[in-house]
């Protein structure tokens, strides 16, 4: 799968330029008005293009530089993940992850001032060449067993050869167990057709800590995928690969909680579009994400 472009850092609100607010207004109050909440000129699979309306300076002192502003999806408080950064009001952002569900907001930054985010708005990239639906069959997130369906649609406009498609379950192993047997219980193109593998990633230790390398630290959470894969088969425009049931349990059958898991979602008794299950077409992502 080829490299995110998508700046995935996490940041700190609080950026230096506060600090010469600090000092330029004892107060402590934002020096520039808030930007208006983003609004989509452009839609594309890959692509977002927003604008909004300005910022102003709200009162005395104000600042002599030029007014940016950072494209952000607020993660909690005082953090958020940086999208962008412009001097316009209106942007374009690339390589998104294809019908996966933002919330963006807008701040403005000058060397003499700082504004509170904008409300956010919401919005879904449209669908690449695949997407993937979700329903949970499991109404007890923390039983002995992960149930599921999944399903892949052809959205493209020609043909998809189901053996260049790749779909990821994103969830955590609690307590360092990566213990994890995967089942096809019924595929409408045959659970012969499909391959599951189970990937994670365990914490790089200490050094000079004698861990065995790479076994889990007992307890430690640890972050990790269920790969689905096909053997073959052709999806025209439109088709599907029908519902594929799955079921997964540890060797030893005990408990798993699923609430933290990034791919799961409460039942809701109906298919679902879930954009943290990603899918990948020759290795480009085509749906999904797990920010």
């Amino acid at each position: 799968m080829r490299a995110r472009r998508v700046t995935a850092v996490v940041a700190l609100a609080v950026l230096a330029s506060l600090l010469t607010v600090a000092s330029a207004r004892a107060d402590d109050t934002p020096a520039l008005s808030t930007p208006g909440s983003p609004t989509v000129l452009a839609n594309e699979p890959h692509r977002l293009t927003l604008t909004w309306a300005p910022a102003a300076w709200a009162g005395e002192p104000t600042g002599d530089g030029p007014i940016s502003y950072e494209v952000q999806v607020p993660l909690g408080p005082y953090t958020y993940r940086l999208l962008g950064t412009t001097t316009a009001t209106t942007l374009t952002l690339t390589d998104l992850a294809p019908g996966t569900a933002y919330r963006i907001a807008v701040a403005a930054r000058a060397p003499g001032g700082y504004s509170d985010s904008s409300p956010t708005t919401t919005v879904r990239t449209a669908a690449g060449r695949a997407t993937v639906s979700y329903r949970n069959l499991d109404w007890s997130p923390t039983n002995n067993q992960i149930q599921y369906v999944l399903q892949v649609t052809n959205t493209g406009g020609g043909p998809l050869e189901l053996s260049t498609v790749r779909v990821r379950y994103h969830l955590r192993f609690e307590g360092g167990n990566t213990s994890l047997v995967t089942n096809c219980d019924w595929a409408a193109l045959g659970c012969d057709t499909v391959r599951q593998t189970v990937q994670f990633f365990v914490p790089p230790t200490m050094p000079g800590t004698p861990t065995p390398p790479g076994y889990p630290i007992p307890g430690t959470t640890i972050p990790g995928w269920i790969e689905l894969t096909f053997t073959g088969g052709t999806l025209a425009p439109g088709a599907s690969t029908g519902p594929i049931q799955l079921r997964h349990h540890r060797h030893s059958w005990s408990d798993i909680d699923e609430r933290d898991d990034p791919s799961w979602l409460a039942p809701a008794g109906q298919w679902t579009e879930n954009d943290r299950i990603t899918l990948d077409v020759d290795g480009v992502r085509e749906f999904g994400d797990t920010f």
